[in-house]
């Protein structure tokens, strides 16, 4: 399983766009009304103006796995907590967003 996604909820997109593009010195790949996408030596950074509401707290890690269902599952078998379930978000990639047992936050992702 490898770090596919670093996902930073923001509630100001425009601002936010503007302060990650002067900090990290790189123009955004994907520019959406629900997402904007940064690659920063090689690491996906995505601005979510909508992580609020998906039960986002803070900064996530997304990990890459070919069976999101069945790593759900695991990890809610682990003591895991779902916090925003299994979610097809457009162009063949569904994630999900956990906590573990002490509350820090984990994704899930997958492309299909």
């Amino acid at each position: 399983m490898s770090n596919h996604t670093i996902a930073i909820p923001v509630e100001d997109l425009d601002a936010a766009t503007a302060f990650y593009t002067t900090a990290w010195g790189v123009e955004p790949h994907t520019v959406t009304p629900y997402y904007v996408g940064f690659n920063v030596d090689g690491q996906e950074i995505g601005l979510n103006p909508n992580g609020a509401a998906q039960g986002m707290t803070g900064t996530a890690v997304y990990w890459m796995t070919d069976d999101l269902g069945g790593k759900v599952a695991e990890t809610e078998a682990a003591g895991g907590t779902v916090v925003f379930p299994i979610t097809e978000v457009g162009g063949g990639t569904s994630l999900a967003l956990l906590t573990d047992p002490a509350g820090n936050q984990v994704g899930f992702i997958t492309q299909g």
